[in-house]
């Protein structure tokens, strides 16, 4: 039997160029995998048939938008995931859910090799290889732009000697990824990270500075689930795909920044990520209701260690599952509504309730009726303050 070579195939130029070429270096059969992580962009029976076209022995096409977003996208919503306190893990949340189903093809068809288009200058290289090295350690790994200095120019000359049945002449001055969770934009222009982001950049959002009406939004919760909108019953990726839609109408979910990448580079990245960031909103907000006070400040050096590691590709990792489980038991209590205005490029929680809100009016108010026992207010302050006025008094005689 001849070498099988699984393909992460996205039906661009540079993954329909390796077909052939991965046929030619290795001598063997490819099997072409897209995934549908709700990127949108052509029909997935159009790119399957393209990979067909293109050379592959095999193509496999998967539908996996409900399975990203609530396999991957409510963990990490769950851990309020923002890389460098701002950046919400698209690509990063995307990769794993693909190695998942580039090894399920290679089970099934025998795959001896899994490629991938990645460079040797970017994380997803990494996250690719770091969860086939998980999940599959037997697989070799070609990664044709990287370790064959396949450039751009050589891939549009390669389809042109060979034929293939691709555009290779329309050219975006950026470099894109997107998927449910969000869109990144890099390279062109924005590579001087003096130059601000035009409109022509931004695809999931409208400006936030045109006057609009502003959009109120319920979201309901159980156990750290987004589970509707408005008091309608919605699937995961249902509440994500409609968020998307309203936020991105006010301008939520823009995000400029240098980010520090795995591979010791700093990089500039345009994101914008509506549905995101309004659910990352809402749900902080809930667990501030729902959730006591020395969990929720442990939790919070969870949340940014869980995001860390899924942004340097570890998510089969043996700690990214321990933490898996720390978040999911503190998530128990996190049910309730949270309502919120989007509007002027901003998510605002106005209101929130829940049947197991640990906020107590009876306690925090200072009307009549007020259930706090003030009396015990002053043993509490000064049995607190005790070490520090020991210490400040040890201090002055030295």
């Amino acid at each position: 039997m001849s070498e099988r070579v699984v393909l992460a195939y996205s039906g661009g130029l540079d993954t329909s160029v390796a077909i052939p070429y991965l046929a030619e270096q290795t001598g063997g059969d490819v099997i072409a995998v897209a995934v549908d992580v709700g990127q949108g962009g052509e029909d997935l029976e159009e790119i399957r048939k393209r990979a067909l076209a293109c050379g592959a022995a095999e193509a496999v096409v998967v539908d996996a938008k409900e399975e990203f977003a609530a396999d991957f996208c409510v963990p990490a919503l769950q851990a309020n995931a923002l890389y460098m306190d701002r950046y919400p893990l698209l690509s990063s949340l995307s990769r794993p859910l693909i190695v998942k189903h580039l090894v399920a093809a290679a089970k099934r068809f025998g795959g001896t090799t899994v490629s991938h288009g990645c460079t040797g200058k970017g994380n997803d290289q990494v996250r690719f290889e770091a969860g086939l090295a998980a999940l599959a350690p037997d697989l070799k790994i070609i990664a044709p732009a990287r370790d064959f200095a396949w450039t751009r120019d050589k891939a549009i000359a390669f389809a042109e000697e060979k034929g293939l049945p691709i555009d290779v002449s329309a050219k975006s001055p950026y470099s894109i990824d997107q998927n449910l969770w969000g869109r990144a934009v890099e390279t062109g222009f924005l590579e001087d990270i003096w130059n601000g982001p035009i409109e022509d950049v931004y695809d999931y959002t409208a400006d936030p500075a045109e006057p609009r009406e502003a959009d109120e939004v319920v979201i309901t919760f159980e156990a750290g689930v987004p589970v509707a909108l408005d008091g309608r019953p919605l699937t995961p990726f249902q509440v994500v795909d409609e968020l998307n839609r309203r936020a991105g109408a006010q301008g939520v979910g823009r995000i400029d920044m240098v980010e520090d990448r795995l591979v010791g580079i700093k990089s500039r990245e345009v994101y914008e990520a509506p549905a995101a960031i309004a659910l990352i909103a809402a749900h902080m907000e809930l667990e501030n209701v729902t959730v006591e006070r020395d969990l929720a400040r442990f939790k919070r050096s969870v949340d940014q260690r869980w995001g860390e590691l899924v942004y340097d590709g570890l998510w089969f990792s043996p700690l990214k599952d321990a933490l898996d489980a720390f978040i999911a038991d503190a998530q128990r209590h996190v049910s309730g509504d949270v309502r919120m205005t989007l509007h002027g490029g901003r998510a605002v929680v106005t209101g929130r309730r829940s049947g197991s809100s640990l906020y107590s009016y009876d306690l925090a108010t200072y009307d009549t009726g007020d259930a706090f026992d003030q009396s015990l207010a002053k043993g509490f302050v000064e049995l607190w303050s005790l070490p520090s006025k020991i210490a400040a008094k040890r201090d002055r005689e030295v």
